[in-house]
């Protein structure tokens, strides 16, 4: 995709990660947080200055958890002082921060309790909001799973009245974790309405949706599951080879 394409588009790709082990990951080009970063930087102002937003309410607000997102934030010249967790009760402070904030993560742990408080506290719209004028998300866990159409909840019986609508921003199904045979995410795009599209992500593997709909892999395959008139079907979406060209 060349510069000009790029500005064509008012938002920018969304990054879904099974886990956090990625965000120190280093690929044929380096770690994905610097691409995630120069991904912001290739705006008009290139010296514009990154605000980066942490949200943990699925994981109530963890401490521990902020620290590993300000360690992975710092490896790309991201301060502390440019970083903020907005709170499951946030303060207007808080919010004021998210507002202009410019890469915004969800942490990882419960994606019903996590998706129900920021319905409840208003960080919900913010951040689609934010997504809709140009700022970078990234979903770790249950966060990419609540970027997606459909959350899980945490003792799901492969029955698709469980799930429930989240952000919607990937017009996909995600599910993360599961290396096996991805019961549940098939299950539930089977159940799912005409053309219902999936992904699984596997454990230490990441995918970014694009502004012109298309999945690429981070480091390991994507299990695609999609519903036809025919019934579901299966597919594999691999990383790109080094030196391959994005489509």
């Amino acid at each position: 995709m060349t510069q000009e394409e790029k500005k064509d588009f008012p938002v920018k790709p969304v990054f879904l990660f099974a886990d956090s082990q990625i965000l120190f990951w280093h690929g044929d080009e380096g770690l994905v947080l610097k691409r995630i970063k120069e991904t912001l930087l290739d705006a008009d102002n290139p010296k514009q200055k990154i605000h980066a937003a942490y949200i943990g309410a699925s994981n109530g607000d963890e401490q521990d958890f902020y620290d590993i997102f300000l360690a992975a934030v710092a490896q790309v010249g991201i301060s502390p002082k440019e970083c903020m967790m907005i709170k499951s009760d946030p303060s207007q402070e808080e919010k004021d921060f998210l507002a202009r904030a410019n890469l915004i993560l969800l942490a990882g742990g419960d994606v019903k309790q996590g998706w129900q408080i920021m319905s409840d506290n208003g960080v919900r719209d913010i951040i689609v909001d934010r997504y809709h004028n140009g700022a970078v998300l990234i979903g770790i866990s249950a966060g990419a799973v609540q970027l997606g159409t459909r959350g899980f909840p945490e003792a799901i019986e492969d029955s698709a009245e469980d799930l429930f609508p989240t952000f919607q921003l990937v017009p996909f199904i995600i599910d993360v974790h599961d290396d096996s045979q991805w019961e549940r995410l098939s299950e539930a795009v089977k159940n799912g309405d005409e053309h219902c599209r999936g992904f699984g992500i596997p454990i230490g593997g990441g995918a970014v949706f694009h502004p012109d709909w298309s999945m690429e892999a981070i480091r390991h395959p994507l299990s695609e599951y999609s519903l036809f008139p025919e019934g579901l079907k299966n597919s594999m979406v691999f990383p790109p080879e080094p030196g391959q060209e994005e489509e």
